[in-house]
């Protein structure tokens, strides 16, 4: 195996990079968390110290390593490159794959013509005959799933794929999306020696199919690939905006995770091949004892899966240098919070499974930092709230502490500390995006993005829209954890596709409650801390005016800013998409025009 220096090759190795990897971003998060927590404390006891400025040193200190380590994730993915791994099969593919493409109430057309795009992609490799698609229909709805059987038939007559494409509803959909993959697996994974996970809104083009396939070909001990997707057609301002982080910043940010995770790498749920035996023997889901939300089928079982490939000895990884695979994201933060809702609801549920027997270390770890992902805005809601309450605990200013000593004594101005933690919090926001700006004109990677200029002003927008609406989904996390911890199931509501365009009264309905919060958190603070009222208006000020940002951010965007690679140059299997899906629907015109001229005959 050659050295090749990259973080694909410390997945392959599980060695000494992978080690040094976390250990110096464990080190760089905790003692920037440290640091602020201390700084902090410095600030807060200025006026003499009491028990609440130790909460909230230990708030900030916990909150703040949250932020640090995505932000030395960040740095340490712009230490290198993405290079290709060097184990890959090179000769004819020799193991018949599955393609799964799980749908749930869905739109027939559009899912049907993104299998269509994906064979003729396929098609062009010149591997399609060891490609079979199916497609695993959970759909709930007795039209939509006629329409599906009717779509169908029409795809396996478009692409000719009789001994192919498969369908199969299931009566009953126990388990949700990961028993019907099981159910696949069990039934009839034994034709098969890989699988490709899809979502319905997933493309990828046949090159990237066929290379996955023969990485996991030229490695046996592969258990599971995973690949990067980018968020492709996104019309609103918040749509576009997730789609320039998934394009410019997330390469960046998924090679640091590469490097860190090695062999025991993560599993998004789609658009990655998995080999079906290490899958079958290795990832059978228990049903944790007791009723939702904390109980019953694991909602994020991706997770699991990966925790459960790597303690039987198989390597998971994520290569970062594999394109060619995408997604859709939504449109609106509505849509997009009530699909974290059900990620928090699995995410929390991983903490009955710390502690499962036979797991990798780093798996345990995996599972916290996902807890902590959907806790850490609750840890911020309660520093702004202890805040608040702190010049009630504060003990009143000594101007004598040395009865021996005539002249007053006045607590030092601590300003610049709180300016200097201020710049230190948002500068871990802020500085690997920046970097990544560098790091993207000296790659010349900005070409695609419209240039140095463009893609800096789009990173500029991108950092204002997310602070701005980063209190907005501190609330729905929060109220998210909430709904878990008072034992409320979210469920596995279906994702809305297409326009995703609120009005102002849809976005009160949703958010009037974040308005309410931000307004008498103002008051509260005028009320009670009047000297914390201006650190409060970059947090309250979004949550007031929340209905008129979500409307306003579901908006379509205009003009170039967020421009994408995908923009001027569509990749290959989206056109293929377009083209089939614009075929389709003249095939639907005119065969209403047909059924019209008959009744009316």
């Amino acid at each position: 195996m050659s050295n090749r220096g990259s973080a694909n090759n410390s997945a392959q190795t599980g060695g000494v990079e992978t080690f040094v990897s976390r250990g110096l971003v464990l080190v760089a998060s905790v003692v920037a968390a440290v640091s602020a927590g201390l700084v902090f404390y410095s600030y807060g006891t200025a006026d003499g110290p009491d028990h609440v400025d130790v909460i909230r040193a230990l708030l900030m200190t916990i909150s703040t390593w949250w932020l640090a380590w995505g932000a030395a994730q960040g740095l340490l993915g712009l230490t290198s490159r993405p290079k290709p791994p060097a184990l890959r099969q090179n000769g004819p593919i020799r193991g018949r794959t599955a393609i799964l493409v799980p749908v749930y109430n869905e739109d027939p057309q559009i899912t049907f013509a993104r299998i269509a795009a994906m064979d003729a992609s396929l098609a062009a490799t010149g591997e399609a005959g060891v490609f079979h698609f199916a497609v695993l229909s959970d759909t709930r709805n007795d039209t939509i799933a006629q329409q599906e059987r009717q779509w169908f038939a029409h795809l396996v007559k478009a692409r000719n794929g009789t001994d192919r494409m498969f369908y199969r509803r299931r009566i009953a959909n126990t388990g949700k999306k990961a028993g019907n993959i099981e159910e696949f697996i069990t039934s009839a994974g034994a034709a098969y020696d890989y699988a490709i996970i899809l979502d319905a809104d997933s493309l990828m083009e046949g090159a990237t199919i066929v290379e996955m396939i023969r990485r996991m070909e030229g490695d046996p001990k592969l258990g599971l690939l995973q690949s990067l997707p980018k968020v492709v057609r996104a019309s609103s301002r918040f749509g576009r905006a997730m789609q320039f982080s998934a394009s410019f910043y997330s390469p960046i940010f998924a090679r640091g995770l590469a490097m860190m995770q090695g062999a025991t790498g993560p599993f998004w749920g789609h658009n990655a091949a998995v080999r079906v035996r290490a899958f079958a023997e290795s990832c059978g889901l228990p049903e944790l004892s007791g009723p939702p939300p904390f109980g019953g089928h694991i909602l994020s079982h991706d997770y699991v899966e990966a925790a459960l490939l790597a303690r039987a000895g198989w390597r998971v990884r994520v290569d970062d240098d594999l394109e060619g695979s995408y997604e859709e994201g939504p449109e609106n933060i509505i849509d997009h919070a009530k699909r974290d809702r059900r990620w928090c609801q699995g995410n929390l549920q991983h903490a009955r499974l710390v502690a499962a027997p036979g797991l990798k270390a780093w798996s345990r770890f995996v599972f916290v930092q996902g807890i902590f992902a959907y806790i850490a805005p609750v840890f911020w809601l309660a520093f702004i709230l202890a805040s608040i309450a702190a010049p009630y605990f504060a003990p009143g200013p000594d101007y004598f502490p040395d009865p021996f000593w005539p002249f007053p004594v006045f607590p030092p101005d601590a300003t610049s500390k709180a300016v200097g933690l201020a710049v230190g919090i948002f500068g871990l926001l802020l500085l690997p995006k920046l970097l990544i700006v560098l790091d993207a004109a000296s790659a010349k990677r900005v070409g695609g993005f419209g240039g140095t200029l463009r893609a800096a002003s789009s990173t500029f927008a991108e950092l204002l829209l997310s602070s701005i609406t980063a209190p907005i989904f501190l609330m729905f996390q929060t109220r998210s954890v909430s709904q878990v911890l008072m034992r409320r199931d979210g469920g596995w509501p279906a994702n809305n596709r297409g326009d995703g365009s609120l009005t102002i009264a849809d976005a009160w309905a949703a958010s009037w409650w974040i308005t309410a919060t931000g307004s008498t958190g103002l008051l509260l603070t005028w009320q009670l801390a009047p000297a914390l009222l201006t650190w409060m208006l970059p947090v309250a000020l979004p949550m007031v005016a929340a209905p008129a940002i979500i409307a306003w951010s579901s908006r379509p965007q205009q003009g170039s800013l967020f421009e994408v690679p995908s923009d001027g140059n569509p990749p290959n299997v989206l056109q293929l998409h377009d083209a089939y899906l614009a075929d389709w629907s003249r095939f639907v015109a005119e065969g209403r025009a047909t059924e019209r001229t008959l009744v009316n005959a």
